[in-house]
């Protein structure tokens, strides 16, 4: 799974945005890392015209507010998978 927040670097709520995911990923026990991107022309690559941005393996989930820990944990739990015993 690819998780990455888009937003500029000096954006105070793309950073709570990216802080609140990094936290959901962590509580989910998601094995994997959130990018933070800043490139302004990768954010139009997607079409995503206002930030902070979440997208999860190239679909975007959220645009134009940041997100809360459990809104976040919403939106990345139904990727969460069920670890073998």
């Amino acid at each position: 799974m690819k998780i990455q927040v888009f937003g500029s670097g000096g954006c105070g709520p793309c950073k709570t945005m990216l802080r609140n995911v990094e936290a959901a990923v962590v509580e989910l026990g998601l094995s994997t890392k959130v990018e933070y991107v800043t490139r302004i022309q990768a954010m139009l690559e997607l079409g995503i015209t206002g930030s902070p941005a979440l997208v999860v393996d190239g679909d975007i989930k959220c645009v134009g507010r940041a997100l809360d820990v459990e809104a976040a944990k919403a939106i990345l739990a139904p990727f969460k998978t069920e670890v073998p015993k």
